[in-house]
């Protein structure tokens, strides 16, 4: 863990930033169609402003523009150096992006900022936002594995009826043959769990195998698959859309609202991420901009800790599907923020977004 401090200074106010790196640990390696994860180096970030103590968490990604904590520290410095104090979350997102501050460095402090506007209102973050409280389970996601991993471990996930919904990664680098042969399993094991099924192939597939797999997944009761095509095809959706047999989500396709109208016309709906939109602020307007054109929403997460996923859940209540699960997969989780009732990924009432670092990780 490494800790820097940096102090704003401003009129009113003495703003201090401290910034500390601490490592997280998989209980299962999750891999996906681009490689497989166990491990990561997360930033979070503190802001103290008088007696109000505010945090945000970067989850660090190479299809972000930040692939390690090195440089979503760097680009945070940079960025705090800026006179960023007396201005609108609004400015200072534009201005983040106009320095070129990768959204997934820029998500810990626009998230941290809306935690403390919501603490000095001394108000939940979701209720500051005018919003309702989470009300939909989440998804909980199981990677690409062998059919006898997949066997052993769904038991696992799925002990006590925790979750309502499982989300199944496929796009398997071994072809069509090893995702149907890894769905089957996922299928028949689900069926004594009473549990939804979603796919996510992350980019897995051309239109072709899109189309099969569509065809043979619609019969065993999915409900929507996610960026079945690799981020860069997406002229391509429109020779999927007409014959799709289930819901198409853009995950990866879509980082921003402005995206949206781009694709609207040939997908069912848009997943969000903090990490890949830079924070609530443009999260935010992706929600609106996908609600205007008659789209379907998602949230979704990277690598990160209860901490981010509290603020992720803090503007779930208006959304549609719910995959805000990656801290029920880390060993240990180094945050506090959520709770998991009635598998809902649920918050506190405490005033702010409710999440932040565990003391042991920067006393």
């Amino acid at each position: 863990m490494k800790n820097n401090k940096y102090l704003i200074n401003s009129y009113i106010t003495i703003m201090e930033f401290s910034i500390y790196t601490v490592p997280l640990k998989k209980k299962y390696p999750l891999q996906i169609s681009r490689g497989i994860k166990d491990q990561s180096v997360n930033v979070f970030l503190k802001i103290k402003d008088k007696n109000i103590t505010a945090w945000g968490e970067s989850a660090p990604g190479k299809s972000e523009n930040a692939g390690n904590a090195k440089i979503v520290k760097e680009q945070l410095e940079n960025f705090i150096s800026t006179d960023i104090e007396n201005e609108s979350t609004d400015d200072l997102y534009n201005r983040a992006m106009e320095m070129k501050i990768a959204p997934c460095a820029y998500a810990s402090l626009d998230m941290a900022f809306w935690d403390l506007k919501a603490k000095k209102a001394n108000k939940p973050l979701y209720k500051y936002l005018g919003l309702p409280k989470p009300s939909q389970p989440t998804s909980v996601t199981i990677g690409i594995n062998p059919v006898d991993v997949i066997r052993e471990r769904i038991p696992i996930i799925l002990k006590d009826n925790r979750f309502k919904s499982l989300k199944v990664k496929l796009g398997n680098p071994l072809g069509l043959d090893a995702d149907k042969e890894m769905f089957e399993a996922v299928y028949k094991i689900s069926k004594n769990y009473n549990v939804k099924l979603r796919v996510d192939a992350n980019g897995g597939w051309d239109v072709n195998q899109t189309l099969e797999m569509m065809d043979w997944l619609s019969k065993r009761e999915v409900d929507y698959i996610e960026q079945p095509l690799k981020e860069g095809n997406e002229s391509d959706l429109k020779y999927i859309f007409d014959k799709r047999k289930m819901p198409i989500y853009l995950d990866e396709s879509c980082r921003y609202a402005k995206q949206i109208p781009l694709w609207d016309k040939y997908v069912d709906g848009i997943n969000l991420k903090l990490m890949k939109c830079g924070g609530i602020t443009e999260g935010l307007k992706i929600i609106n901009s996908a609600r205007a054109l008659g789209l379907k929403t998602m949230i979704g997460c990277m690598s990160e800790s209860s901490l981010s996923i509290a603020a992720s859940a803090s503007i779930s209540g208006i959304i549609d599907h719910i995959d805000l699960d990656s801290h029920y997969n880390l060993n240990p989780d180094p945050s506090t923020g959520t709770n998991l009732i009635n598998g809902i990924t649920s918050l506190s009432e405490n005033p702010g977004h409710g999440g932040e670092l565990k003391k042991i990780y920067y006393a």
